[in-house]
């Protein structure tokens, strides 16, 4: 009788014990697999910011050598005095393409749209220009019916400054009453502004006090006279904000983006030695 009772006692432990080594075996896999993954990962974001580190030393090197054309211009517009008065506004947003750069396209679209309702709120129309699929893609939704021009994939051929004078192009083809570059302004590789400049328009440059206007162009000299090229300058105007502002956001995307994958790579590491522990224990169990 004892006999009989004890060879199903003993089955039931073999059992539980081969069931166990299966569940063990089990999660090892899981576990094995989950570590893969996070290592294919390291792998990759390590890549990215080696890559965005290259792309980093060439655009700063362009943008350092297009200030020494860009800020003369810059300087020049800057004397002139800027009223403010109602009126339509147009912000032109400098975006990107491409994500994984941190906030660099967040930050220049929330600065936009935070524009767009500030000004609508005083009554005046806001309209939006841009360059770069995110910034189209972040504002479209809610403020699609404001558009009236976005420029995109602008980064798969080398930005030169003909690419800048065709955006200044169809931005002197809308006449803007008022104009707001909203762009990210380089500091150092961990660190950049997100800005909305004023910049001054046509419009505003016809209807602005002649002697605020003469007492501001009369210590530069003009051969022919400046109402004979004053259009032309202020085309070249738009193109050179248009062209320093892609640059320095160039510049800026692939600071963000090379400390983005560092971080991206450190968190990978830190749950890979989690995970590490985990499939030790449970394979020493």
């Amino acid at each position: 009788m004892f006999a009989r009772r004890v060879a199903p006692v003993t089955l039931s432990l073999a059992q539980g014990a081969i069931a166990q080594q299966s569940r063990n075996a089990a999660s090892l896999k899981a576990l094995k697999a989950r570590m893969r993954s996070f290592e294919n990962m390291k792998k990759i974001t390590k890549s990215m910011k080696m890559v965005a580190a290259a792309k980093l030393k060439h655009d700063e090197r362009r943008m350092q050598m297009a200030q020494p054309f860009v800020l003369p211009v810059k300087e020049l517009f800057a004397r002139l005095p800027c009223e403010d008065k109602s009126g339509a506004v147009t912000f032109f947003g400098m975006c990107s393409d491409k994500g994984l750069c941190g906030g660099v396209n967040t930050q220049v679209a929330k600065s936009c749209r935070l524009g767009m309702g500030e000004e609508e709120g005083k009554g005046n129309v806001a309209k939006y220009m841009g360059i770069g699929a995110k910034g189209t893609a972040a504002l479209k939704r809610l403020w699609g019916d404001r558009f009236t021009y976005s420029f995109e994939e602008c980064a798969k051929v080398a930005w030169t400054f003909g690419a800048a004078s065709i955006v200044a192009e169809k931005i002197a083809a809308t006449n803007p009453t008022k104009l707001k570059v909203v762009s990210n302004e380089y500091k150092s590789v961990v660190a950049y502004d997100t800005v909305a400049a004023d910049i001054v328009t046509m419009d505003q440059a016809l209807t602005m006090d002649r002697s605020e206007f003469s007492k501001a162009m009369d210590v530069y000299s003009f051969e022919p006279s400046i109402y004979e090229v004053w259009n032309d300058l202020h085309e070249f105007y738009y193109a050179s904000v248009v062209h320093g502002a892609y640059l320095e956001g160039a510049v800026s995307e692939q600071s963000s983006r090379m400390n983005a994958m560092e971080s991206a790579s450190k968190n990978a590491n830190e749950m890979l030695e989690k995970i590490g522990l985990q499939y030790n224990r449970a394979r020493q169990a």
